[in-house]
């Protein structure tokens, strides 16, 4: 790792998932599931990286302020309407707002691996291997749940009047 703040911050969180985890394990055994955890710990590390480097690409086009005007986060803007090139109003943003509480309200209501599997897939962008070795199931039932609670979602939303 580059960044040296990182590496600290990886190193102490794979201490404290050691100390929790495997605090009671002999002293010759910690060695090995040390090294484990850190290897892991990293993999987390650089798969977070690069989920917040794919939507930081995709969200700095909605900078506001290029020409030399005051900048703002990334994450506090919204993509213009499609097909527009005016940004979108303040009641598009409460409404945009109000969608992303509904999503995560029906996310909520979904059965746990359901949600699991969808999250993984979705947010975390595990492919179906991954997904199935971090949720202990075999690859088919990833694409069931993920099947199953993408139409959930898609048939909540649709009740309400919402189409994505």
């Amino acid at each position: 790792m580059r960044d040296e703040q990182a590496a600290l911050d990886v190193v102490q969180d794979s201490m404290l998932k050691l100390s929790e985890k495997y605090g009671a394990k002999p002293a010759a055994e910690l060695p090995m599931l040390f090294q484990r955890i850190l290897q892991n710990t990293i993999r987390d590390y650089y798969r977070r990286y690069k989920v917040r480097a794919t939507w930081t690409t995709q969200l700095s086009s909605m900078l506001i302020g290029k020409d030399g005007g005051e900048e703002t986060d990334p994450l506090e803007t919204l993509a213009p309407a499609e097909g527009s090139n005016q940004a979108l109003g303040p009641s598009d943003h409460v409404e945009n707002a109000q969608l992303i509480v509904l999503i995560e309200d029906e996310l909520k209501k979904l059965p746990p691996r359901q949600r699991e599997a969808f999250l993984l897939r979705y947010w975390e962008e595990l492919d179906v291997a991954e997904t199935a070795q971090a949720m202990g199931c075999s690859e088919g039932s990833v694409k069931t749940h993920c099947s199953r609670a993408a139409h959930t979602l898609a048939s909540a939303l649709k009740r309400k009047g919402i189409t994505l």
